[in-house]
């Protein structure tokens, strides 16, 4: 079992539960993960793409110090917020978990939770499992607030088999009515169908749930399909990781495309059968020739574009950038 020092390590968060005179020393662990499968978008040649800030109004990506923040107030129109002014409204850190109060658990709908974690003892365990005792004997739950990486979250503190579980909540304004939705009103139903749903109910009902009945299946057939795929070298591609270049740096290797282009269409022709081999590279050389005229003809539009542009921005970058920040300082003063 592993001793306190690697259990606090091991924690997201730790802090104390408190209200009144009651201070209990608690580990914060999350009580569940997301597993599910991503896909990443490629090129055609199975390079990895990266997502860039563009402006469309320049035609030209932005770099990070070139972008704020905006709250849209009304539609086009947006209040900036500088990262001072968001640095000034943030909630103020602490290592408490401040229990506000204490209701009936029956009070706290299942539709309100939004994430799981468990809280475990840190230190002596005598504080924490007088109060996960007492909780789970009176039947109620613990309503706190708590601030983890600069963020304040409502959380309900729950008692079951004396270990204390977070649920954090959602906001009141962030759940839907029925009425919002466009659900019918309820109609009274035959006692006759209610005995025949009874019936059936009854047919498939288990005496616990089923782990097994918990599994994404549509990750399982995609991680058993792109397994299928990697074992006959069917359609794997294999890219140098390299790192991103500068804005401007980009280069064509018209020879380094097409033996790649090659490469790879000569390791799909030895997995497929023989018969098929000679129609496999007449199909390879026509792609490859293909793949580099495209990339001659993208590398000469880009080539041109860059000049094109960079010859138009050295005389109005200065002009656009004395505009915004003209522009930004009589919104201020507004």
């Amino acid at each position: 079992m592993p001793d306190g020092n690697e259990i606090r390590s091991r924690a997201i968060w730790s802090g104390t539960i408190t209200f009144g005179l009651v201070s209990v020393p608690v580990n914060l662990f999350p009580g569940n993960r997301s597993e599910h499968v991503s896909l990443r978008m490629l090129d055609e040649d199975g390079t990895p793409l990266a997502r860039r800030y563009y402006c469309p109004s320049e035609h030209r990506a932005l770099d990070s110090d070139e972008v704020v923040r905006g709250y849209e107030v009304a539609p086009g129109k947006f209040v900036v917020v500088e990262d001072e002014e968001l640095e000034a409204i943030e909630p103020r850190k602490s290592r408490d978990i401040d229990l506000r109060q204490f209701v009936p658990v029956e009070q706290v709908d299942p539709i309100y939770f939004e994430r799981a974690y468990f809280l475990a003892p840190d230190g002596s365990t005598k504080a924490y499992r007088l109060l996960a005792e007492t909780m789970e004997q009176t039947g109620r739950v613990g309503i706190a607030t708590f601030v983890m990486r600069d963020k304040e979250y409502l959380v309900a503190i729950i008692a079951e088999n004396g270990i204390l579980r977070a649920e954090t909540l959602r906001f009141a304004d962030e759940i839907r009515a029925p009425s919002d939705v466009g659900l019918p009103e309820v109609d009274s139903v035959p006692s006759r169908t209610v005995r025949r749903i009874e019936q059936d109910i009854a047919k498939h009902t288990e005496p616990r749930l089923s782990k097994a009945e918990l599994k994404d299946r549509h990750a399982e057939r995609l991680l058993a399909l792109a397994e299928k795929k990697r074992k006959r070298h069917e359609d794997v591609v294999e890219v140098p990781v390299e790192e991103e270049e500068e804005e401007g740096a980009e280069i064509i290797d018209l020879v380094e495309i097409l033996r790649r282009s090659m490469s790879e269409r000569e390791a799909r022709g030895r997995a497929r059968p023989a018969k098929r081999a000679g129609g496999s590279a007449r199909k390879a050389t026509r792609k490859a020739v293909g793949s580099t005229r495209s990339a001659s003809r993208t590398g000469t539009r880009k080539a041109a574009g860059r000049s094109t542009r960079k010859t138009t921005r050295s005389g109005s970058t200065g002009t656009r950038r004395g505009t915004k920040k003209a522009t930004k300082r009589g919104t201020k003063a507004a």
